[in-house]
C-alpha cells in the first residue's frame, strides 16, 4: 500500500520552533505571551456581553448562556497560554543570562 500524503491547513516550520538566539527567544516568548493575555481579556469581555445579552434577551437566553460559557472557556485558555509563555520566556532569559 502506498503511503498517503497529508494535507494540513497551516504549514509550520519544521527545521526551528524557535529562533536560535536566546535573545530573539526571550523576545518571541514575550511576544506570544502578550497575545495569550490579549486574547483572555478579548474572550472574558465577550463573555461579560453574552451574560448581559442572556438577561436582555430572555428568548434565546439559552443561546447566550452557552455561547457565554465557551467565551469563558476560551479565556480560562488564553491566561493559560499565557502563563505557559511567561515561564518560558523566564527560562529562555535564564539562559541568555549563563
Amino acid at each position: 500500500m502506498a503511503e498517503e500524503k497529508h494535507h494540513h491547513f497551516f504549514h509550520h516550520k519544521e527545521e526551528e520552533e524557535t529562533p536560535s538566539d536566546p535573545r530573539k527567544e526571550e523576545k518571541h516568548h514575550k511576544h506570544l505571551e502578550q497575545l495569550g493575555g490579549l486574547g483572555a481579556v478579548a474572550a472574558g469581555v465577550y463573555a461579560l456581553h453574552e451574560k448581559h445579552q442572556a438577561k436582555k434577551d430572555p428568548e434565546n437566553a439559552h443561546r447566550h448562556k452557552i455561547t457565554e460559557e465557551i467565551a469563558a472557556t476560551v479565556a480560562v485558555g488564553s491566561a493559560g497560554f499565557a502563563f505557559h509563555e511567561h515561564h518560558e520566556k523566564k527560562e529562555a532569559k535564564k539562559r541568555d543570562d549563563q
